[in-house]
């Protein structure tokens, strides 16, 4: 079931705020929660229908999840699947390419890079609302737990944590995994992101009690919401929604929990989706408030850069 558009404005209480020096810079962002569709052609057809959906709303920024052209095939380790990626660029591209130039789109992909073979990426492209590609980011964080072996598929990125220039500002484009570290966003705040962004594609085991998956997404939500105070910088994360079994058989599958949520520089939430079901977020931001925001909280002026060792992995005697 597809629950449709859901506008979520939060308007600033301009009350409470000084006087801004610069202009006022608001964008329209989309974020598309979907599930599996259980083919490519339906799945690609799902999708193309969203991000005009999105269009129509008034959205500039379209953002899919992780890895939405498929299943997520990494709860089992099996070598054929590596003939699921893709050249990059070539049709995958082309083709979400040609949806952000028809419909002035700014839009956020997630694909399974094949770079050479044996050599394989998470790879998230940005296409900017012309259809060209604005640029792209390979996942630097790879896990590899029970029913998540990205280890086996992917390749740590090495583009490094660049930001995106697209017409819009500088987007921070990162991947899943990266979402838990905070060095990732800092990197990015530090090289003049405007916003912090996460396809995604997390979920529960089965086998977990309520109260441990609560906590499991509350955690999840917990630090990214750190990521927007700590930079300043607001925060879009896309999550897979719905079932996908374990091919195996070995496991129950994954109950991807959805809940794709919007959150402003203070950490505040603008939008947010439900565990259970697909939907589209359609929210208002205020890039200029981050200005604001970081004049209040100057975290950057007062970080001790002389003093940090982050070099290593952990500071032994």
């Amino acid at each position: 079931m597809f629950l449709g558009v859901f506008k979520k404005i939060v308007p600033l209480d301009v009350s409470q705020q000084p006087k801004r020096n610069s202009m006022t810079r608001r964008i329209t962002a989309a974020l598309v929660q979907e599930n599996w569709a259980g083919t490519p052609q339906t799945q690609h057809d799902k999708l193309a229908s969203r991000i005009r959906e999105a269009a129509q709303a008034g959205a500039n920024l379209v953002i899919l999840q992780e890895l939405h052209d498929g299943p997520y095939f990494c709860q089992t380790e099996d070598v054929a699947l590596f003939n699921l990626a893709v050249r990059l660029p070539g049709p995958a591209s082309d083709h979400y390419a040609s949806l952000a130039r028809e419909n002035n789109v700014v839009l956020v992909t997630s694909l399974f890079e094949r770079r050479a073979a044996g050599l394989y990426h998470n790879t998230a492209l940005v296409f900017d609302t012309d259809g060209s590609l604005a640029g792209r980011y390979r996942k630097m964080h790879i896990p590899d737990d029970p029913a998540y072996y990205e280890k086996f598929y992917f390749t740590p990125g090495d583009l490094g944590f660049e930001p995106i220039q697209t017409s819009l500002g500088k987007l921070g484009v990162l991947v899943c995994w990266d979402q838990w570290y905070p060095e990732a966003a800092r990197m990015m705040a530090l090289k003049g992101a405007e916003l912090l962004i996460y396809p995604t594609a997390i979920g529960w085991d089965a086998n977990d009690t309520p109260e441990e998956k609560q906590r499991q997404q509350d955690a999840w939500m917990t630090v990214q919401r750190g990521h927007a105070v700590a930079n300043g910088l607001p925060v879009l994360a896309v999550n897979r929604v719905g079932h996908e079994p374990d091919p195996s058989g070995q496991t129950k599958g994954i109950q991807f929990w959805g809940h794709s949520f919007a959150a402003g520089p203070q950490g505040e939430m603008l939008a947010l989706a439900s565990d259970e079901a697909p939907a589209l977020l359609i929210v208002d931001i205020d890039l200029s408030r981050s200005e604001n925001v970081r004049r209040w909280w100057p975290f950057l002026r007062d970080r001790r850069i002389d003093a940090y060792d982050l070099s290593k992995r952990f500071l032994d005697e």
